[in-house]
């Protein structure tokens, strides 16, 4: 295993077809990021990426951005239409994700 894959093992990241979060039994029952209602805090349990290439440097790039596991996170307002840009509140900063980047962020359903 090299540095890079087990620090993104570490960090709830892969590239693998389907979401693996950092601890499986944590999102047991979770949702991604783009299916979260506004106004709903809740916790990233991790990242998942689909897409080989291309998504390995969305999570990179969102991993840099704060989006880790444990973090506080809650849809603040969707664009036009409902749908994208998807504004989003990590911990004190906001951010606009285009709908399929929030598709790699998998969080814990509201309760």
């Amino acid at each position: 295993m090299t540095l890079l894959s087990s620090a993104r093992a570490a960090n709830g990241l892969t590239t693998d077809a389907a979401p693996l979060p950092l601890h499986p039994q944590d999102n047991a029952g979770g949702i991604c990021l783009a299916e979260l209602a506004a106004h709903r805090p809740t916790t990233i349990t991790g990242l998942a990426a689909r897409g080989g290439e291309a998504g390995a440097v969305v999570l990179h790039r969102l991993a840099e951005l704060g989006f880790m596991a444990g973090e506080s996170i809650c849809v603040l307002q969707r664009g036009p239409g409902g749908r994208e840009p998807i504004a989003v509140q990590v911990g004190d900063t906001v951010f606009a994700l285009r709908h399929h980047e929030a598709g790699f962020v998998q969080v814990k359903a509201p309760q």
